[in-house]
């Protein structure tokens, strides 16, 4: 983690950086919907956070819901790749469709069949996050020291316990980036699906403040996403190094 002298670094230029676009705009004379100044966009948030709310809320629902089931089939499957080559070549044509294929086109068919309701963002963000959380979990099962599954054999373990003991254990950095992964890319999708879908969620007040050019609400959204971003990105390095000090 950061010292507390990085920390104030930080804070500070993101104070000068912040100021210095205030005083910019506000010397230009920009107009507010074509470019809100930081402390509209700071008032926007703070009056319009009670309205915004139960829209983060619906966001995260989605997000929580499509990433659970995502990344809990992303490990299956990379278990089960990484322990049987030939179902690799059975799986791998499929995930490459998911990587390349944009979720988002895929939401107005989702639509017609489950209606407008959250089975068909959480289907989306599923699809667009077990696919990044199953390749860095196989890369992370396949980097195992050779040397520690010959000593494990020697001593009579068996397949399952070699997972459970070697495998995942040495694997938890690259799972934890994959997960990290999978979630932005969830939260990015579930946005995206709300934007196309409408109704209700982030993506949806993003469409509707930008269609009545109220900027300043429209960024305090992006600033919220922002935040949302961040904070999952510290969850999975908090993660990741407190497995490092006891690993240790």
């Amino acid at each position: 983690m950061a010292s507390a002298k990085e920390v104030l670094a930080i804070l500070g230029v993101a104070v000068v950086v912040i100021g210095g676009i205030e005083l910019a705009l506000r010397f230009f004379n920009v107009p507010q919907y074509i470019m809100p100044t930081p402390s509209a966009i700071a008032y926007a948030l703070f009056t319009d956070f009670p309205l915004i709310l139960p829209h983060l809320g619906d966001t995260l629902v989605e997000l929580l819901g499509g990433f659970a089931i995502g990344a809990c089939v992303g490990l299956i499957l990379a278990a089960v790749i990484t322990q049987f080559p030939f179902a690799e070549k059975i799986v791998a044509p499929y995930i490459l469709i998911l990587v390349t294929t944009p979720m988002l086109a895929l939401v107005p068919l989702l639509i017609l069949r489950f209606g407008f309701g959250y089975t068909p963002r959480i289907i989306v963000v599923a699809l667009a996050s077990g696919p990044m959380v199953m390749i860095n979990a196989a890369t992370g099962f396949r980097r195992v020291d050779s040397a520690k599954i010959a000593l494990a054999r020697s001593y009579g373990a068996n397949t399952l316990q070699m997972f459970w003991k070697i495998r995942a254990p040495m694997a938890l950095p690259m799972i934890l980036v994959g997960l990290m992964i999978g979630a932005i890319f969830g939260l990015l999708t579930a946005v995206g699906a709300e934007m196309v879908g409408g109704g209700f969620g982030l993506g949806n007040r993003l469409t509707t403040y930008s269609s009545m050019i109220q900027m300043p609400q429209f960024f305090a959204v992006v600033v919220i996403l922002s935040a949302l971003g961040i904070l999952i990105y510290t969850i999975f390095f908090l993660i990741g190094k407190k497995w490092a000090s006891w690993e240790a």
